[in-house]
C-alpha cells in the first residue's frame, strides 16, 4: 500500500468538499472491501454483531455452493480457503482479532458438523485444510486474544482437536495438529 506522499496531502486539502466527496464515492465504488470498512466506520448502525453476521452467511453460502460441486473433495477444500479469506477480510475491515477467531471457529464447526463424512474420503484434501486451520488457530488464539479469553476459546479448540485427531488421517499429516489448546502458566 503506497504511503501518500506530502504534495499528495497538499493536493487533497485544496479539494473543495463536493469534489472529495466524489472522489471518496469513486473509490468505494471500486474497492468493496474500502466501502465496507467505511461503512463500519462512518455508520452507527453498522455493528460488529452485524458485520460478523454478514461473514457467516457468506461462509455459509460458500459451503452451500461447495455441496453442489462435481468433485466435493476439492470443493469443499476451495470453500475452506475462500471462508477463511472472508474471516480475514472482516478482521481487516472491522480491526477485530477477535471476530476473526470466532469465524474461524464457525469455518471449523462447519466442517466437522456438516462434512466431517469426508474426512474420510480416499482424498486427503479436505481434511489437510481442515486441519491446518484448526493447526493454526491456537497459536492465533494466543497471539491475538488478551489472556483473559483464552479459557472460552479452550474447550471449544480442544473439542475440535480432538475430533480431528480422532481420524486415522491425523497420524499422515505433515504438519504438527496439536492435542489441545496449551494455555501457558
Amino acid at each position: 500500500m503506497p504511503v501518500p506522499s506530502a504534495d499528495f496531502k497538499k493536493a487533497l486539502k485544496r479539494l473543495s468538499e463536493p469534489e472529495k466527496e466524489a472522489l471518496l464515492l469513486r473509490a468505494v465504488r471500486r474497492d468493496a472491501e474500502l466501502y465496507e470498512t467505511y461503512r463500519f466506520e462512518l455508520l452507527a448502525d453498522v455493528t460488529l454483531g452485524q458485520i460478523q453476521e454478514e461473514t457467516a452467511d457468506r461462509i455459509h453460502e460458500l459451503f452451500n455452493v461447495a455441496v453442489t460441486g462435481r468433485l466435493l473433495n476439492r470443493s469443499l477444500v476451495k470453500a475452506v480457503r475462500a471462508s477463511m479469506q472472508e474471516a480475514a477480510r472482516a478482521r481487516r475491515i472491522t480491526k477485530n482479532k477477535q471476530l476473526e477467531i470466532d469465524l474461524l471457529l464457525y469455518i471449523l464447526r462447519q466442517c466437522i458438523d456438516n462434512y466431517s463424512g469426508q474426512f474420510d474420503s480416499v482424498y486427503d484434501g479436505f481434511y489437510r485444510a481442515t486441519a491446518r486451520l484448526a493447526a493454526k488457530l491456537p497459536a492465533l488464539v494466543l497471539k491475538s486474544l488478551h489472556e483473559d479469553l483464552w479459557v472460552e476459546y479452550k474447550d471449544d479448540i480442544d473439542e475440535i482437536l480432538r475430533q480431528l485427531h480422532s481420524r486415522s488421517k491425523s497420524h499422515n499429516l505433515s504438519f504438527e495438529l496439536p492435542r489441545k489448546l496449551e494455555i501457558p502458566e
